[in-house]
């Protein structure tokens, strides 16, 4: 899968699954990156065929309505959705 990575603090595994269009997929990104947090994302609608099956399966098992954003923490905990506090907290609990 053609995972990116933003580097920054390690604050551990952060994994955000997103869509290139979606404005709450662009403001959870740019959360991480003020946060100055070191992670690794894909744009699920820019993935194409197997990738794309593999990314899916990946983020439904997370997030069965498979909605994004979808930022997974340290493999414990995902967060649906922007909601910076939580995003905040899953970062500095997990």
């Amino acid at each position: 899968m053609a995972k990116q990575r933003v580097d920054g603090e390690d604050r551990g595994s952060i994994q955000l699954y997103a869509l290139s269009t979606c404005v709450w997929c662009k403001m959870t990104k740019a959360l991480l990156e003020k946060m100055n947090i070191g992670f690794d994302y894909v744009y699920v609608d820019q993935l194409q065929g197997e990738e794309k099956e593999q990314a899916l399966e990946e983020v439904k098992r997370w997030n069965p309505k498979c909605s994004f954003p979808s930022l997974v923490v340290h493999g414990k905990k995902c967060v649906i959705g922007y909601k910076e506090d939580e995003i905040k907290e899953a970062i500095d609990t997990v």
